[in-house]
């Protein structure tokens, strides 16, 4: 077993019985307390785990700041990430795009586009758009913060469109959980945008892949493309490829796409 497979089986063992105590680790993978010791503080420091004294435990779940903090954060990533789906749409197409500071830096990248047609909950990604595109705004519960609408209203409206693809931003993504929000609301609005696409494009920058969050967007089955600024990790890299998902990585040229899947359908 490699030192990066007993790091991943010892993060498997914590997510699924909880703490787990250095002494039992070491002797469970044949290894001295010490390599467990340094296991824990590269596994804690990728979020992967919660190193405490003795041992470790499951990390806490994601709880995201503000959207003004957010559009701070990985603020170059976020950017190469809209730059990257650019060259992935089409003209023509019609998008849901759901709200989020990566999702923004799409749309202000995808609004170079011509002739598409944008169906969003975010008055944030309506406006990057400047009249480039034909926009819908769906009604229901008007959040100032984020400046979006969520709730049944919400969802019932995205219920009437049908898109070529649902570009969504999540708070984090995992091999076993999948793509995941910190807000139950944005959860739902992701997965009705799901349930009326053609394909599913996840932007996730790096940082995401080391966290949890409470509430489910979808199963790494329903993800068509991921997008993202740096390979993800081995685990989830492996369970992409193996449900036909592509990985894009920003900077990487067309040629470098990894874990090929279908080719996307052709707009109507």
């Amino acid at each position: 077993m490699t030192p990066e497979e007993r790091r991943t089986s010892i993060a498997e063992l914590v997510s699924q019985q909880g703490r787990q105590s250095v002494e039992h680790l070491a002797e469970a993978f044949g290894v001295s307390p010490e390599t467990i010791r340094r296991d824990l503080s590269r596994l804690s420091a990728e979020g992967r785990v919660r190193k405490v004294h003795g041992g470790a435990l499951k990390p806490p779940l994601h709880a995201e700041g503000s959207f003004d903090e957010r559009m701070a954060e990985d603020a170059a990533a976020k950017a190469a990430i809209g730059l990257r789906v650019r060259d992935v749409v089409r003209p023509g197409e019609t998008l849901f795009i759901d709200t989020g500071s990566t999702t923004l830096a799409a749309a202000r990248a995808l609004a170079t586009v011509p002739g598409l047609t944008v169906v969003t909950n975010s008055h944030a990604v309506a406006a990057a758009f400047e009249g480039r595109a034909h926009v819908f705004c769906v009604g229901g519960t008007y959040r100032s913060g984020n400046r979006q609408t969520v709730g049944p209203m919400a969802i019932e409206e995205i219920s009437r469109f049908q898109a070529d693809r649902a570009i969504l931003t999540v708070a984090a993504i995992s091999h076993d959980a999948g793509a995941m929000d910190s807000d139950f609301d944005e959860a739902q609005v992701g997965r009705a945008m799901i349930a009326n696409a053609r394909s599913t494009v996840i932007l996730a920058a790096a940082s995401k892949f080391a966290r949890r969050a409470g509430y489910q967007v979808c199963r790494i089955a329903a993800i068509d493309l991921l997008v993202t600024d740096q390979p993800p990790p081995a685990e989830l890299a492996m369970v992409l490829h193996a449900s036909g998902a592509s990985v894009h990585v920003a900077g990487e040229t067309a040629d470098a796409v990894r874990s090929p899947a279908a080719p996307f359908p052709q707009s109507a």
